[in-house]
């Protein structure tokens, strides 16, 4: 009898011994699993991050782009006004000497009659 009593506490400790490694490879299981999750957060801030970078490099060099399209537009602005002047002179030249010719026509008008 006293036999068998041993056999029964071997399987028991056995069976103890099984119960704690399952739960262990469970807790195991867990902490891989929740590491990977973080693994794989961390990696998605990181490649945010970079791509944030990546955005705000664009944004900058479109900046720079726009700066300059507004610099020469501003260029062709100051020329265009400077056309618009001489323009203008050039429109009272002609004013001018339209009426000097009609006073002339006026003129040989007079001396042909």
């Amino acid at each position: 009898a006293g036999h068998w009593q041993g056999k029964m506490a071997a399987g028991g400790t056995a069976d103890a011994q099984a119960r704690f490694g399952h739960s262990v490879k469970g807790l195991l299981t867990e902490k891989v699993t929740s590491c990977g999750t973080d693994v794989i957060a961390l990696t998605k801030q990181v490649l945010k991050g970079s791509r944030s970078a990546e955005l705000l490099g664009q944004a900058a060099r479109n900046m720079v782009m726009q700066e300059d399209a507004i610099l020469h537009s501003e260029d062709s602005l100051r020329k265009m006004a400077i056309i618009t002047t001489h323009l203008q002179y050039q429109q009272e030249a002609i004013q001018k000497n339209v009426a000097q010719s009609s006073n002339l026509q006026d003129q040989l008008s007079h001396l042909l009659k």
